[in-house]
């Protein structure tokens, strides 16, 4: 029976996220230390006393979810609990970054570095575009594919069934948002967010990414991890850097991944993040899907 870990995306944060994991486990401090050292700013101090609006920064949340998702690996590893069952990894947006960190692709300080410049330029592209981003509830996909085109938005998150996000410029997504009430679509809801993160409009981050990628080193993965943008493994470290490049423009096929490591051998899915983000979009996928979350430090305790 496989265990498949599961890494929390940009909007999952909290503030004091990973405080009582510091407090209890000696790996998880030295984890915060170093991603303090490595940043050249104290990560620890923003993620757990925030300020929230500091905390919610594009720049500062996706360094702040990788170091938390990994120190919650490292509580597990201490543990003894991540033996020859633990096969998958995948995670929601920045968090597939972490994921390939878990599965080995990068060491820790390498993979904050990656996470922390990709979050940088996704600022500085949200900064030079005006775009938003709206939550379409129970709708098929080709309904909501249809509505993009009419728009000229794009879907940029596939999380489960019925729960689609449409990503673009701030008055097409408004138009998009006006026609699909009027056409009686149940629930449309504009999100608060900086900008239109897995779209167009992110080109030029993706762009600057790319350049900055060719000088890391990727290794072949440990484990099974899937890529946002097809649902399927990924193996070879330039496909994996491909991946991550288009994963930036691409939109998050997230019910296609987890539908993936379950018919790869999943049995179970432990989420390692804030917020039980991923637990309650895998039970939407499958009720009957085992999922456990991990996101304090008294979450160890059973």
């Amino acid at each position: 029976m496989s265990v498949a870990l599961l890494f929390a995306g940009q909007g999952a944060q909290k503030v004091g996220m990973g405080k009582s994991l510091c407090d209890g486990s000696a790996n998880a401090r030295l984890l915060y230390d170093e991603a303090n050292r490595v940043l050249g700013w104290d990560l620890a101090r923003v993620s757990f006393a925030g300020p929230e609006a500091e905390l919610t920064q594009t720049r500062v949340c996706q360094p702040a979810l990788f170091v938390h998702g990994l120190a919650l690996h490292a509580i597990l590893k201490e543990q003894g609990r991540l033996g020859d069952d633990v096969k998958i990894a995948l995670g929601l947006s920045l968090g597939e970054i972490t994921a390939l960190t878990a599965a080995g692709v990068f060491d820790f300080a390498t993979g904050l570095r990656v996470v922390a410049e990709r979050g940088r330029l996704m600022q500085l592209a949200c900064e030079q575009s005006s775009g938003t981003m709206a939550s379409i509830i129970g709708e098929e996909r080709a309904t909501v594919e249809a509505l993009c085109r009419e728009f000229g938005v794009e879907m940029a998150n596939l999380n489960c069934p019925g729960q689609i996000v449409i990503s673009g410029d701030k008055a097409k997504i408004g138009a998009a948002v006006a026609a699909a009430k009027d056409r009686g679509m149940r629930k449309v809801i504009l999100l608060n967010v900086a900008g239109a993160y897995h779209s167009r409009l992110m080109e030029p981050g993706r762009a600057a990414f790319a350049t900055f990628l060719e000088g890391i080193a990727f290794a072949r993965p440990s484990l099974t991890v899937f890529s946002n943008t097809t649902g399927r493994p990924v193996v070879e470290p330039a496909e994996i850097r491909t991946a991550l490049v288009r994963q930036v423009v691409s939109p998050v096929l997230w019910e296609d991944c987890m539908r993936q490591a379950a018919a790869t051998g999943a049995a179970q899915f432990w989420e390692l993040g804030p917020g039980g983000v991923l637990a309650g979009l895998a039970r939407r996928i499958n009720r009957d899907w085992p999922v456990r979350s991990f996101a304090v430090w008294a979450d160890f305790a059973a």
